[in-house]
């Protein structure tokens, strides 16, 4: 461990409970209510400062998006801020504006959301707004032709214009091929260009109801006013008959599938990855703990092997990065990302990498490395608790893939209970040859209109 990281993981551990925040255990300051007509509300309590997150989260996102309307989750979650009767388009944001707030929206595969920052004293502002866009959305066909170019626009912007994204899209296809994570969140271009304002009504129809949504407030209030509030708004509301959502789990891999995308870049780069259960559908409880902390073996910092051995060691690859999220729906994957250095290919950085998986699959790490990944996934996670926005996240993440907030609690254990045998036991069942998905961008020559497409960015709508 270097002294960087050291000091690091110090003050992570040691400051962060004597300036005021200890990651204390979300049972000791979240209660949870259910209303008759299915609303789940969960608060939780933290009065550091005057303000509060309240959040919306509907049970529903790409994941739930039949082909020939995917990406609708999310043309929906942009229509949502066009208007009720009671309220105009426009209104929504500039009521929130004027009482100092802010406000904003995310869809993922698994989950559709909306939130607003305000002063805690101003928290039934959100409910009434909120409570009156469940139900009573007009959703103008003027509006959604408008909408609906916007929403082609992002793509274009974010995707079609980013070779990176453009790969990246390719691979998760390529990765996935009878679970909807198939999909691109914001949709394929046909899906949007015969998409229509009747489609969406009945996707706002199906899943938009209370007892398909979970009210999640986190700030300075009092769980009880909160839940008398959400009577008050919310309790009106009648609850919906809901589809009944059919697993998808992923074929059974049946050897590599390799990719290529030929498109105008720049520089090349690779997607590297392999299918692996989450929490909610492994059959072995640690498992998904194991590979959490074998990604941070891996990557999880400038230290770590492949940073370390690849790109400053061997100079093999310019950047390299591995990614796992345990906490989804459905079984997702184990990824790394790669460029190469100058001078070498994506091929040489993938065969650096098998030789360090070999390495883990061989030897496991020693205990004193094994510490120092734990200390670090442990300290990042209570680190991140000190943002109430994040706190949300975490409740709302966990509750929209059917998960109990009470296992945020257990987190820092299931990780500490990793042993180095279950790391190398899951490096050694799923990192495999014949488990692999690769998809490599292969650079074509840039035309002059599109030399700074790769360049564009966008935030969230």
């Amino acid at each position: 461990m270097n002294n960087r990281t050291g000091y690091w993981l110090v003050f992570m551990c040691i400051f962060l409970p004597m300036c005021g925040y200890s990651g204390s255990a979300f049972k000791d300051t979240t209660q949870e209510k259910q209303l008759a007509n299915g609303l789940k509300i969960i608060v939780k309590e933290d009065h550091r400062a005057p303000i509060v997150f309240s959040e919306i989260w509907y049970k529903v996102g790409s994941s739930y998006e039949p082909l020939g309307l995917t990406g609708i989750s999310h043309a929906l979650e942009h229509m949502m801020f066009k208007g009720t009767h009671k309220y105009p388009a426009g209104e929504f944001s500039k009521i929130i504006a004027e009482n100092g707030g802010s406000e904003n929206a995310f869809t993922a595969y698994d989950y559709t959301g909306y939130y607003q920052k305000l002063g805690s004293d101003k928290l039934s502002l959100s409910f009434e707004l909120e409570s009156d866009r469940m139900k009573n959305l007009r959703l103008p066909a003027k509006e959604f032709d408008k909408e609906i170019e916007v929403v082609k626009e992002e793509r274009k912007l974010r995707t079609d214009n980013v070779p990176e994204a453009t790969a990246f899209e390719r691979f998760q296809a390529s990765a996935f091929l009878s679970n909807p994570y198939h999909h691109p969140i914001v949709g394929w271009q046909s899906d949007l260009d015969n998409m229509t304002v009747e489609d969406l009504r009945r996707w706002y129809q199906t899943w938009y109801a209370p007892n398909n949504a979970t009210l999640i407030v986190v700030g300075d209030v009092k769980s009880k006013e909160v839940f008398a509030l959400a009577e008050k708004y919310f309790a009106k509301l009648r609850p919906s008959p809901l589809p009944v959502i059919k697993p998808h789990p992923e074929v059974k891999p049946m050897g590599p599938r390799n990719t290529e995308v030929q498109i105008p870049a720049k520089i090349p780069l690779a997607y590297m990855g392999f299918n692996v259960p989450g929490i909610t559908t492994t059959e072995i409880p640690w498992e998904p703990y194991a590979l959490t902390v074998l990604a941070s073996v891996l990557a999880g910092d400038d230290s770590s092997r492949l940073p370390k051995e690849l790109v400053r060691k061997q100079k093999i690859a310019s950047s390299i990065d591995v990614g796992y999220n345990a906490y989804s729906r459905l079984d997702d994957l184990f990824t790394f990302e790669m460029i190469p250095a100058q001078g070498n290919s994506t091929e040489d950085v993938e065969k650096a990498i098998w030789a360090q998986i070999q390495t883990i699959q061989e030897e496991p790490v020693t205990s004193r490395e094994l510490e120092r990944v734990k200390t670090q996934e442990i300290a990042s996670n209570i680190y991140s608790q000190d943002s109430l926005y994040y706190q949300a996240r975490l409740l709302g993440t966990l509750e929209s893939i059917g998960l109990p907030w009470q296992e945020l609690d257990r987190l820092s254990d299931h990780i500490r209970a990793v042993t180095a045998e279950q790391v190398q036991a899951v490096a050694k069942k799923y990192l495999t040859p014949e488990r692999v998905i690769i998809t490599t961008l292969v650079p074509q020559p840039i035309s002059h209109s599109n030399d700074n497409s790769s360049e564009e960015e966008s935030n969230n709508a």
